[in-house]
């Protein structure tokens, strides 16, 4: 029987929709072309002209190399420590049964809830009174606070959908807890654990906030970014940075979409 609701949207709706991707896209391709302007103290719109100078300038600054390896050491770390803490409790809170469960699952999204600025005064409270310096480690325990929520959300989502008879006839047949995990559990969550691990990758490699209660004197690449603004000059070198930036984030969600969009398929759902 052929509906009688049109297949197409109505025009009102498509220009507000072209509008809306415009107001978010338009910025983005605006910071792209300010990597190639010849002028090096202002963002004047349309460029004086365009070279590609500052590509090679960003490549020959030092201190751009090292808050990039600062940024991806930090977001390597943080990332591993999301996917271990944030699988094992996702396990616990899917799996089992007692009391405080939901309490439990509360508290492990919460950091991802509050305002980062939140987070940030608590974990530099907490360092203060602890009398722990301002490290690369503490860096990486700020960034790993909200790592864990975003592999926990994944992993737990995926864990529900995995059914039970076949962790049950795995024992049956005499595996032990370690293979039962490698051959049943973990085939069944990989791409959900995949697809955590690179949001909470990107979060970590842009976050800006926490850094700046966590950090010292230290500077990601996003601190180096803020700092590099209010310079007056080689402002382009900062748009190349900001473009590597939005590569870096974009690719692992990208993958991550494309790792979790057929998450309903998993063996043994339904059964």
């Amino acid at each position: 029987m052929r509906s009688d609701r049109s297949t197409s949207a109505p025009l009102p709706l498509k220009i507000a929709a072209i509008g809306g991707l415009a107001f978010l896209h338009i910025p983005i391709l605006l910071i792209f072309l300010y990597a190639f302007t010849t002028e090096e103290k202002s963002y004047q719109f349309p460029p004086p002209g365009l070279t590609l100078q500052w590509f090679a300038v960003t490549w020959n600054r030092p201190d751009v190399w090292a808050a990039l390896t600062l940024s991806v050491k930090v977001a390597t770390i943080a990332t591993a420590i999301a996917l271990v803490l944030g699988t094992l409790c996702a396990a616990a809170v899917s799996q089992t049964r007692f009391f405080g469960r939901e309490t439990i699952s509360l508290l492990v999204i919460l950091p991802i809830a509050l305002p980062g600025i939140i987070t940030g005064i608590a974990l530099r409270s907490a360092f203060s009174m602890a009398d722990i310096p301002f490290s690369f480690w503490t860096i990486v325990l700020g960034h790993a606070t909200f790592c864990i929520v975003v592999v926990y959300n994944n992993a737990v989502a995926r864990f529900r959908r995995v059914s039970g008879s076949l962790i049950e006839a795995s024992m049956d047949l005499g595996a032990d807890g370690f293979q039962t995990f490698r051959y049943i559990i973990l085939p069944n969550i990989g791409t959900a654990l995949l697809a955590g691990g690179m949001l909470a990758f990107a979060l970590s490699f842009d976050e800006v906030i926490v850094t700046t209660f966590t950090g010292g004197q230290q500077s990601t690449l996003p601190i180096w970014m803020l700092e590099e603004l209010i310079r007056p000059r080689q402002r382009p070198v900062t748009n190349v940075v900001a473009m590597v930036v939005m590569l870096v984030t974009f690719l692992p969600i990208l993958a991550a979409y494309y790792l979790t969009r057929d998450g309903d398929q998993i063996a043994g759902a339904g059964k």
